[in-house]
C-alpha cells in the first residue's frame, strides 16, 4: 500500500478525506511538526524529515510500501515538504515517488518577487505578514540561505523527486513557488506546475464550496494517484 507524507492538515483533510474523488487505498501520516516561534528553524523541517525516515523504514510494518512513499504540503507545508525533499536526496535517500505541493513557499521575501509587490496587500495573505512569519521563524539572517527555510537556496535541482505544483493567481507566493517549479524542470525533473486562475492563498479550503476547486483537487488526486499507480 502507497503511504503519503502530509506537511499540512489542509492538504491531508483535502486530499485524502474531503474531495469528492479522493485518494483511497494509501496510508496518510500527517505530521505533527514543532512550530515557530517557541521552536524556530529548523526544528519543522528536523521533524518533517525524521517522520519521513520512520515511514520508509518502518513501511513494512504499518502496510505499506516504502517504494511508493509521496510527500505533500501547502503554503508552509509545502516549503517543508520541498526541503524534506532536498534532504532526502542530499543524504542518498529514502527516496519518494512525488512531491505535490499547494501554493508553497520556496524562498525568502528579500529579494521580493513581483506578486511580493504587485499582491502586497488586498487578497488574504499580505507580504507584511509573511515578513511577520519570517521574521518570528528565523533566528539568524543566515539561516534564509538554508535550503531547508528556502528551498529555492538549494544548489542543485537534479534528482529530485517528481513534482506537481499549484500556485493562486493573486497570492504573494505565486512567483516564488512557479520559479521553484520551473527550476525543477530546468535541471530534468518531470514537474508540471498550474497557475489557478482567480484564486488566492488557502484556496483548498473551498473545496466544497467552489466548483474550480473541486476540479484543482480532482486534478490533483489524480496526479497522486499515478504516481501511487492507484486505480480510482
Amino acid at each position: 500500500m502507497a503511504a503519503a507524507l502530509c506537511c499540512s492538515i489542509s492538504t491531508r483533510m483535502t486530499i485524502f478525506a474531503g474531495a469528492s474523488t479522493g485518494v483511497r487505498g494509501c496510508i496518510v501520516v500527517s505530521v505533527d511538526y514543532r512550530l515557530a516561534p517557541e521552536h524556530k528553524f529548523p526544528a519543522g523541517p528536523d521533524d518533517c524529515l525524521a517522520a519521513t525516515r520512520w515511514v520508509a523504514t518502518n513501511a513494512g510494518q504499518i502496510g505499506g510500501d516504502p517504494a511508493r512513499i509521496a510527500i505533500a504540503g501547502d503554503s508552509a507545508g509545502g516549503c517543508l515538504a520541498a526541503a524534506t525533499a532536498l534532504q532526502l536526496r542530499d543524504d542518498g535517500g529514502p527516496g519518494l515517488c512525488g512531491q505535490l505541493l499547494f501554493y508553497p513557499v520556496t524562498d525568502h521575501y528579500a529579494p521580493p518577487t513581483r506578486s511580493y509587490v504587485e499582491l502586497a496587500n488586498g487578497y488574504g495573505l499580505t507580504q507584511s505578514g509573511m515578513q511577520w512569519f519570517w521574521n518570528h521563524y528565523l533566528t539568524e539572517a543566515g539561516e534564509a540561505d538554508d535550503p531547508r527555510a528556502a528551498p529555492m537556496r538549494a544548489h542543485s535541482f537534479a534528482q529530485l523527486p517528481t513534482a506537481c505544483i499549484f500556485t493562486a493567481e493573486f497570492d504573494v507566493l505565486r512567483d516564488e513557488g512557479e520559479a521553484y517549479g520551473q527550476r525543477l524542470q530546468l535541471a530534468g525533473v518531470a514537474t508540471v506546475v498550474h497557475r489557478c486562475e482567480g484564486m488566492n492563498h488557502g484556496f483548498i479550503r473551498w473545496v466544497d464550496e467552489i466548483e474550480a476547486v473541486a476540479r484543482t483537487i480532482d486534478s490533483a488526486c489524480a496526479w497522486l494517484r499515478e504516481r501511487f499507480a492507484i486505480r480510482p
